[in-house]
């Protein structure tokens, strides 16, 4: 029977990618993905031409009603995001909760994501954790810090290269100057990085980096490890 696939993909490194999520990627009859370009270059890497069609935060909606007439018509369909496992911070959850309504198929492959390396590098308690995600620019954002401060779990938040010295500033203002935290940037990528210490050393070493690229993940130590 005709399904949706949710598939993983390579957070960086075109290596990372199971046989599985190949195969099925060979198998779906059309793939919606966030970005059609990095679609291609993953798909080319492992000649695979498939028909590809945009999905991101500002089209899903539409997209969605395409997505569930594909289905209806009997095809499979693959859905992709540019790195990492579909709706981790990501789009696809409109998808997914559309094709749950209407009574059709779903398969989740396991697979890539960011913030599970990230949380091993740091050293950090891995037996609770919270993950966040990426945290709101404006609305909301003070009151979650002042709750992620008192949290008694590991905190994973994704953030951008233009905004990682306004996260550290936060973190030192709300969770402590000195309160463990660790940064992984461009992970299972060549200039792969993570570094340790205290939110001030960490906010330290970035302000003095002459630049910063790639994606970043922030892992914060527990209030109790302080």
């Amino acid at each position: 029977m005709n399904k949706l696939y949710i598939i993983p993909t390579p957070i960086g490194n075109l290596k990372d990618i199971t046989f599985r999520a190949i195969e099925v990627l060979q198998f779906v009859d059309i793939i919606f993905a966030e970005d059609t370009r990095h679609a291609k270059t993953l798909l080319q890497h492992y000649h695979i031409h498939k028909p590809l069609q945009s999905c991101f935060s500002k089209n899903e909606k539409f997209r969605t009603i395409q997505l569930l007439q594909c289905l209806r018509e009997g095809q499979n369909v693959g859905l992709i995001s540019d790195a990492g496992t579909p709706l981790v911070s990501d789009p696809g959850q409109k998808i997914v909760s559309s094709c749950i309504a209407n009574g059709f198929n779903i398969e989740c492959l396991p697979g890539p994501t960011a913030l599970i390396p990230a949380l091993v590098l740091s050293g950090f308690d891995t037996h609770g954790f919270e993950f966040v995600g990426f945290m709101p620019h404006k609305k909301g954002r003070q009151t979650l810090w002042k709750q992620l401060a008192l949290s008694p779990k590991t905190i994973i938040l994704y953030e951008s290269p233009h905004r990682i010295i306004k996260c550290l500033i936060e973190i030192v203002e709300y969770c402590g100057r000195n309160r463990g935290i660790s940064v992984s940037r461009e992970l299972t990528k060549i200039y792969e990085e993570t570094t340790r210490g205290t939110a001030l050393e960490v906010l330290t070493y970035y302000q003095n980096k002459k630049a910063v690229k790639g994606e970043i993940v922030v892992v914060i130590s527990t209030v109790n490890d302080e």
